[in-house]
């Protein structure tokens, strides 16, 4: 349909274009502007309607052995990325039998059986991210579980 629309108003306006009135007849060229502005409308809005879909693909989280050792096991530093223009609220991740002997902040990560919430539920920005460390042998996988967009981005 948009492809449909599109092609329309590029023929129109070829046509406007090759009848040569732009200088001479005024109201052909204010149709030909008109034309113009209202595709590039529907181009943008389009555009920007499809740069906020938001899904667990975009939420982002990196492993990284930090060289360390904590209480005999190696730590690892965690960072989950929001790699949406959308705000996430209650980013969620299946961390099924996660424990640490470096103790991490319930402020960033807490535990609820298998899942564990991120900043409490709070809004990760878009673009933007949170870290934290523990150490434990072997390292946990952890993979987004849910997450909910904040309103209408």
């Amino acid at each position: 349909m948009f492809g449909t629309i599109l092609q329309e108003l590029f023929i129109q306006r070829n046509l406007v274009e090759r009848r040569g009135n732009w200088v001479h007849q005024g109201r052909t060229m204010e149709v030909a502007a008109t034309i113009n502005y209202l595709a590039s409308i529907l181009f943008l809005s389009l555009i920007i309607k499809g740069s906020c879909e938001c899904s667990l693909n975009n939420v982002n989280i990196g492993t990284a052995r930090s060289g360390r050792e904590i209480g005999g096991k190696p730590e690892w530093n965690v960072s989950v990325k929001n790699n949406c223009s959308c705000a996430l609220t209650q980013i969620k991740l299946s961390c099924k039998g996660f424990q640490s002997t470096e103790t991490v902040s319930p402020a960033i990560l807490s535990v609820e059986g298998d899942t564990c919430l991120l900043i409490n539920g709070n809004p990760l920005g878009g673009f933007a991210s949170v870290r934290f460390s523990y150490a434990w042998d072997p390292p946990f996988i952890l993979m987004p579980a849910s997450a909910t967009v904040v309103g209408s981005c």
